[in-house]
Protein backbone atom coordinates (compact mmCIF):
# COMPACT_ATOMS: atom_id res chain seq x y z
CA UNK A 1 0.00 0.00 0.00
CA UNK A 2 2.98 2.26 -0.07
CA UNK A 3 2.38 3.26 -3.26
CA UNK A 4 -1.32 3.93 -2.90
CA UNK A 5 -1.12 7.88 -2.77
CA UNK A 6 -4.84 8.43 -3.79
CA UNK A 7 -5.51 6.01 -0.37
CA UNK A 8 -3.28 7.14 1.86
CA UNK A 9 -4.46 10.80 1.65
CA UNK A 10 -8.30 9.75 1.25
CA UNK A 11 -7.82 7.79 4.63
CA UNK A 12 -5.42 10.48 6.44
CA UNK A 13 -8.56 12.96 5.97
CA UNK A 14 -11.57 10.75 6.79
CA UNK A 15 -10.36 9.68 9.99
CA UNK A 16 -11.16 12.76 12.13
CA UNK A 17 -14.57 12.61 10.34
CA UNK A 18 -14.86 9.18 11.25
CA UNK A 19 -13.78 10.03 15.09
CA UNK A 20 -16.14 12.97 15.04
CA UNK A 21 -18.73 10.67 13.76
CA UNK A 22 -18.29 8.15 16.79
CA UNK A 23 -18.18 11.35 19.20
CA UNK A 24 -21.66 12.44 17.78
CA UNK A 25 -23.23 9.13 18.03
CA UNK A 26 -21.80 8.22 21.62
CA UNK A 27 -22.98 11.56 23.02
CA UNK A 28 -26.42 11.44 21.10
CA UNK A 29 -27.02 8.24 22.41
CA UNK A 30 -29.44 9.78 25.30
CA UNK A 31 -31.82 10.93 22.49
CA UNK A 32 -31.66 8.50 19.74
CA UNK A 33 -30.08 5.52 18.25
CA UNK A 34 -27.01 4.97 19.23
CA UNK A 35 -24.57 4.78 22.44
CA UNK A 36 -21.21 3.74 23.97
CA UNK A 37 -21.70 0.70 22.25
CA UNK A 38 -22.03 1.70 18.38
CA UNK A 39 -19.66 4.65 18.94
CA UNK A 40 -16.69 1.91 20.49
CA UNK A 41 -17.25 0.01 16.85
CA UNK A 42 -16.99 2.50 14.67
CA UNK A 43 -13.83 4.66 16.76
CA UNK A 44 -12.37 0.63 16.78
CA UNK A 45 -12.94 0.74 12.95
CA UNK A 46 -11.17 3.86 12.81
CA UNK A 47 -8.07 2.50 14.12
CA UNK A 48 -8.64 -0.84 12.07
CA UNK A 49 -8.63 1.32 8.53
CA UNK A 50 -5.33 3.10 9.58
CA UNK A 51 -4.09 -0.47 10.29
CA UNK A 52 -5.47 -1.60 7.24
CA UNK A 53 -3.55 1.10 4.64
CA UNK A 54 -0.74 2.21 6.49
CA UNK A 55 0.27 -1.00 8.35
CA UNK A 56 -0.12 -2.80 11.86
CA UNK A 57 2.91 -1.63 13.21
CA UNK A 58 2.39 1.82 12.82
CA UNK A 59 -1.22 1.48 14.14
CA UNK A 60 0.62 -0.15 17.03
CA UNK A 61 2.22 2.62 17.54
CA UNK A 62 -0.87 5.38 17.62
CA UNK A 63 -2.75 2.43 20.01
CA UNK A 64 0.07 0.43 21.24
CA UNK A 65 -1.36 -2.95 22.56
CA UNK A 66 -0.03 -2.26 26.33
CA UNK A 67 -2.47 0.39 26.12
CA UNK A 68 -5.05 -1.41 24.38
CA UNK A 69 -5.27 -4.17 27.16
CA UNK A 70 -5.32 -1.58 29.78
CA UNK A 71 -8.30 0.01 28.39
CA UNK A 72 -10.71 -2.92 28.80
CA UNK A 73 -10.67 -3.38 31.96
CA UNK A 74 -10.35 0.58 33.01
CA UNK A 75 -13.50 1.18 30.87
CA UNK A 76 -15.77 -1.50 32.95
CA UNK A 77 -14.15 0.46 35.97
CA UNK A 78 -15.69 3.11 34.50
CA UNK A 79 -18.91 2.03 34.14
CA UNK A 80 -19.06 0.12 38.02
CA UNK A 81 -17.78 3.18 39.41
CA UNK A 82 -20.51 5.41 38.03
CA UNK A 83 -22.58 3.54 40.50
CA UNK A 84 -20.83 4.02 43.50
CA UNK A 85 -21.77 7.46 44.49
CA UNK A 86 -25.25 7.13 45.03
CA UNK A 87 -24.34 3.59 47.22
CA UNK A 88 -22.07 6.02 49.44
CA UNK A 89 -25.02 8.46 49.47
CA UNK A 90 -27.51 5.39 51.00
CA UNK A 91 -29.08 5.43 47.37
CA UNK A 92 -29.62 2.25 45.05
CA UNK A 93 -26.67 1.19 42.88
CA UNK A 94 -26.79 3.68 39.67
CA UNK A 95 -29.34 6.09 40.89
CA UNK A 96 -28.51 8.63 38.77
CA UNK A 97 -29.99 11.48 41.01
CA UNK A 98 -27.17 11.81 42.85
CA UNK A 99 -25.03 13.67 40.19
CA UNK A 100 -27.35 16.47 40.22
CA UNK A 101 -30.09 18.66 42.12
CA UNK A 102 -32.39 17.81 38.82
CA UNK A 103 -33.18 14.06 38.31
CA UNK A 104 -33.42 14.77 34.68
CA UNK A 105 -30.16 16.51 34.35
CA UNK A 106 -28.56 14.14 37.28
CA UNK A 107 -30.14 10.88 34.52
CA UNK A 108 -28.07 12.66 31.24
CA UNK A 109 -24.81 12.71 33.63
CA UNK A 110 -24.82 9.09 34.90
CA UNK A 111 -25.99 7.84 31.80
CA UNK A 112 -22.92 9.38 29.90
CA UNK A 113 -20.95 7.95 32.73
CA UNK A 114 -21.88 5.09 32.03
CA UNK A 115 -21.85 4.89 28.54
CA UNK A 116 -17.78 6.56 28.20
CA UNK A 117 -17.01 3.09 30.46
CA UNK A 118 -18.65 1.18 27.44
CA UNK A 119 -17.03 2.94 24.63
CA UNK A 120 -13.65 2.59 26.47
CA UNK A 121 -14.09 -0.77 26.72
CA UNK A 122 -15.85 -1.46 23.41
CA UNK A 123 -13.24 0.37 21.37
CA UNK A 124 -10.39 -1.50 23.27
CA UNK A 125 -11.74 -4.76 23.28
CA UNK A 126 -12.47 -4.63 19.48
CA UNK A 127 -8.63 -3.23 19.11
CA UNK A 128 -7.62 -6.32 20.52
CA UNK A 129 -9.76 -9.20 18.98
CA UNK A 130 -7.92 -6.95 16.09
CA UNK A 131 -4.29 -7.15 17.16
CA UNK A 132 -5.39 -11.08 17.92
CA UNK A 133 -5.94 -11.53 14.79
CA UNK A 134 -3.43 -9.76 13.22
CA UNK A 135 -0.51 -11.74 14.96
CA UNK A 136 -1.75 -14.75 14.78
CA UNK A 137 -1.66 -14.52 11.30
CA UNK A 138 2.07 -13.21 11.20
CA UNK A 139 3.56 -16.11 13.47
CA UNK A 140 2.22 -18.64 11.06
Amino acid sequence: MKHDVILRVGVKLLLPFILLFALYVHYHGDYGPGGGFQAGVISAGMIILYALVFGVDRAKRIAPEWLVERLVPAGVLIYASAGLPAMFAGKNYLDYTIYSHDPLHGHEWGVLLVETGVIVTVAATMTAIFYAFVDRGRSA
